[in-house]
């Protein structure tokens, strides 16, 4: 297992805040159109991580125009430029697919206090 270990740690991002369920997060993308590369931003409520290591993902909700979308990253992609904590929440799940069904003010996550 520590050769796998070791292999990964090469892969593994070293700049990566710390966050969790219910923190709103930003997120910056590479996106790559033919030639061009831009920086897309997607920001939005964090429902899950998932896994651990390399294989790590997160899932980004927000509702915009009144439709709700989510977005899973993984962690260590390259093609993340970066991940910016705008707000801590305080939640006491892992996972809160429950916001799905929510919408206004029931959807809100309280602030944590630091």
């Amino acid at each position: 297992m520590n050769l796998i270990e070791s292999v990964e740690n090469q892969y593994m991002k070293s700049d990566i805040p710390d966050f969790g369920p219910g923190d709103v997060v930003k997120v910056n993308t590479r996106i790559r159109e033919g030639q061009k590369e831009r920086i897309q931003a997607y920001e939005g409520t964090v429902i899950r991580r998932a896994h651990g290591g390399l294989s790590e993902t997160f899932t980004v909700r927000r509702v915009a125009f009144g439709a709700g979308s989510e977005r899973t990253f993984p962690l260590h992609s390259p093609n993340i430029e970066s991940i910016q904590v705008v707000r801590y929440g305080a939640v006491r799940r892992a996972k809160l697919y429950y916001l799905r069904e929510r919408t206004g003010r029931s959807a809100r996550v309280k602030e944590r206090r630091t």
